[in-house]
């Protein structure tokens, strides 16, 4: 049997994304993308912005292009979502009509943004669903951005919706929702990570997210010219936080990312070590290197090992069965 099916018997498996989500809002930087993605492969999600990468007045042509960039022959991995305007915006449903409709089924996900609570976010997915059922999709995943008071108060209802795959985090409009309480040195490292107020929504977030077998995705880093803090952001969103993702706003960013949020190659090896071992006795316990191991260590290892093969980490050649093209089991919801 899969690792998937033994360790997760009956349970909705947890959702597994790439560790970087990239933000590209032009048509430029949208195509660049695009042609980055097919050199590396889907190691990175891409996200083209229908709500801060239109001009005023030209949301229907940007959302057309976006929509005809999803659905082209460059988008070889369908790992591409797209980011609407908010649910109250006047565009709204006109971004669904439009993506949702003629790309449901090449869609990766959609991103909400700015709900003020769980009612935002189930109003934005009664017309997505619908939109997207129209169009034959009935599956279209929700990635909700958390950036609003309402939004974090509820961000366990919303985590635990079936259609929400991930919530992301948006530390600016959330340090600027303060009105001046947060300081703006909050809005980036090491602030970000040490203020108590957004300390406390970045681990609410995370918590929420893995309670209900999310994927808790981290803010970007503004400073674009400097990958190495962008790398050192990755890190303790990861290590600190429980973070399994993060957005990139500049492709120089993505590989920093990449590197930070995948498992070390000696990690990856033990967990695949440890793994093999347990499927030669049917998964019952054993002993490696003088720790005794069963099923729960086994769902942690089985998690950094799939972790390591989405983000490119070579790994022994014996798990190359568990991913083979139909036989893992699917993790989206």
């Amino acid at each position: 049997m899969h690792p998937s099916q033994v360790l997760f018997p009956g349970a909705q498996q947890p959702v597994l994304l790439p560790v970087c989500d990239h933000y590209a809002g032009s048509e430029k930087l949208m195509r660049k993308s695009m042609a980055l993605q097919q050199e590396l492969g889907p190691l990175f999600d891409i996200t083209f912005d229908c709500e801060d990468g239109a001009a005023a007045g030209n949301e229907t042509a940007h959302a057309e292009l976006v929509a005809a960039l999803i659905t082209g022959p460059d988008n070889v991995h369908r790992r591409i979502g797209a980011r609407l305007h908010d649910v109250s915006h006047p565009h709204f449903e006109q971004d669904v009509a439009i993506l949702c409709g003629a790309a449901a089924r090449e869609l990766a996900y959609v991103m909400l943004p700015k709900p003020e609570g769980i009612d935002d976010v189930l109003r934005a997915l009664e017309s997505i669903q619908r939109a997207a059922r129209a169009a034959g999709r009935s599956d279209l995943p929700v990635q909700v951005l958390v950036e609003t008071h309402g939004a974090l108060a509820d961000a366990w209802k919303i985590a635990a919706l079936p259609q929400v795959q991930s919530l992301s985090f948006g530390v600016m409009d959330f340090v600027s929702a303060h009105y001046g309480a947060i300081p703006g040195s909050a809005m980036r490292s090491p602030g970000q990570f040490d203020h108590p107020l957004v300390r406390r929504a970045k681990l609410d977030i995370s918590a929420a997210c893995h309670a209900h077998g999310k994927v808790p995705s981290h803010n970007v880093t503004t400073d674009i010219k400097n990958p190495a803090a962008v790398a050192d952001d990755a890190c303790r969103a990861a290590q600190e936080f429980g973070y399994t993702r993060m957005w990139s706003i500049h492709p120089d960013q993505i590989r920093p990312i990449v590197q930070a949020m995948s498992p070390a190659t000696e990690e990856a090896d033990l967990a695949a070590q440890i793994l093999l071992k347990a499927q030669a006795v049917q998964w019952g316990p054993i002993q490696h290197l003088g720790n005794l191991h069963d099923r729960a260590s086994y769902r942690y290892y089985w998690s950094i090992l799939q972790r390591a093969h989405a983000t490119g980490v070579t790994l022994p050649p014996e798990t190359a069965v568990w991913f083979a093209p139909g036989d893992t089991p699917s993790t989206q919801p």
